[in-house]
Order: C-alpha cells, then structure tokens, then sequence
C-alpha cells in the first residue's frame, strides 16, 4: 500500500490529537515521533508534565533540564523507563555531541548514561520522559486514515515549550486554514 519512503517519512512530526480521538491517553496529545518505519512508530507525548521534579529522579540530569523542570509522561508504554530530549542548536555539525542521537533537525535524544557535563556545553534544554507512544505496524496509518492526528511540523522549541498546557492549541494556531481553526475548538463541545 505505501512505499518505505512514505512510511519512513513522518519521523520528527508532530501528532496533533483531533477532537475526534477520544483515548484519554492521548486526549489532546502532542507527541513527537521519533521513529516511524516499517516495524511501527515511536514517540512522546510532549504536553503531559508530571508533577515530578527532574531532580527527584536523574538528580545530575537537573541543572540542564529546560522549564517547567519536571519529568513529562511521554506515553502509555513502559512507564518506568526514562528517556531525554534535546536540541542541539546551531548548524549540523560534521559529528553529533557524543551522547547524543539526531532524530529530525535540531532534536535528539540523550544518552542519559553518558555524564551530564559531557553534553553541558552543547545542549540547548533538556526534557525527561516517563515511558513513550508506540504503534505496531500498520497502527498508526490506520489511525491517520480514522482522522485522529493531524500531521505538522515540529519546530525546536516545541519540545522545550515552557507552557506545556497550551502546546495543542499553539501549534494547531501556526497552521494555515482549517487547522489553525482547530486551535479554537472548546474543551468540551457541549458546553458550545
């Protein structure tokens, strides 16, 4: 049905949940994929924080974590596993920062076993997941043909965003026509 290519393509967008998508674990969601192939999809949720301090769990992870500094529920699967973002900002460089794996553009993901003051100097802010969205293969185009995520870009500053609560509505904004309608859809339809 797709070619590699089309499948392989939407790593580094944005999943923006439609009103249509009533999962509550997704209800509202932003979640960046970070990997989207044959073998299914992977991402977080990047407007979930948690009410855990960054330091209370990665303490020398911390003083690099970006504002709000707690840790963000990435997605429903494996809750107990840790996983950082990062933007490294400038041009490509020849060679990444060691502990650090490009995804799209600026963003990459952080080897949070390396030593926090290896990557200090070259990282912009730091975000912490709790867990991650995955699909298996197949899943999630059959969610996209359902109608529940429109598809965007990312830009750098969508996963640092400092007001998580209002990440779905500000990136629906910046699109054009239709979408940027979206932005105002009420929070529950009924009370319209």
């Amino acid at each position: 049905m797709s070619s590699m290519t089309e499948v392989s393509s939407l790593t580094g967008r944005l999943l923006i949940a439609t009103p249509a998508l009533t999962d509550p674990n997704f209800e509202r969601a932003v979640v960046l994929l970070l990997d989207h192939d044959e073998e299914g999809s992977l991402g977080v949720v990047l407007n979930r924080p948690t009410g855990v301090d960054v330091a209370a769990v990665l303490e020398p992870w911390a003083e690099l974590a970006g504002d709000p500094a707690v840790v963000f529920q990435g997605g429903p699967v494996a809750l107990d596993s840790a996983l950082a973002l990062a933007v490294v900002p400038g041009e490509p460089s020849e060679e990444d920062p060691l502990g650090w794996r490009r995804v799209h553009g600026a963003i990459g993901l952080v080897d949070l076993e390396a030593p926090p003051e290896l990557l200090a100097a070259e990282l912009g802010s730091l975000r912490v997941f709790a867990g991650y969205a995955g699909w298996s293969p197949g899943q999630l185009e059959d969610e996209l043909i359902e109608g529940a995520w429109y598809v965007v870009e990312c830009e750098p500053g969508d996963v640092s965003c400092p007001d998580p609560d209002q990440l779905w509505r500000s990136v629906l904004r910046r699109q054009r026509g239709e979408l940027a309608m979206m932005a105002t859809y009420p929070d529950d339809p009924t009370m319209n």
